[in-house]
């Protein structure tokens, strides 16, 4: 499968998907939101650190979202960005209507 239908597919396939890197702090950050905040909601994490590909998806995502960091969040198929994006989403309540 190619690196970008292995993304795009994960992002379809899934409410949400977080590609992360299992050092990054904000990554982590992140991923802890939604296990604290969401525990009833399926996440997706791709750990891109732990893959040969890595690299390649941190391209296609570059490519796909203008976004070259990590974590790179995706709820229900839409882009929402970084750990500051999905914390700025959660503080206006924005998060629950995106799960809906």
């Amino acid at each position: 499968m190619a690196v970008k239908d292995f993304v795009n597919d994960t992002i379809a396939q899934n409410q949400v998907t977080i590609f992360s890197k299992s050092w990054c702090p904000y990554c982590k950050r992140a991923k802890g939101l939604f296990a604290s905040d969401y525990s009833d909601v399926k996440v997706k994490v791709i750990e891109l650190d732990e893959r040969d590909d890595g690299d390649a998806i941190q391209a296609a995502l570059l490519e796909l979202t203008g976004q070259r960091t990590v974590p790179n969040v995706f709820i229900n198929k839409k882009h929402v960005g970084g750990s500051d994006a999905v914390y700025a989403l959660h503080a206006k309540d924005g998060v629950a209507p995106l799960l809906a």
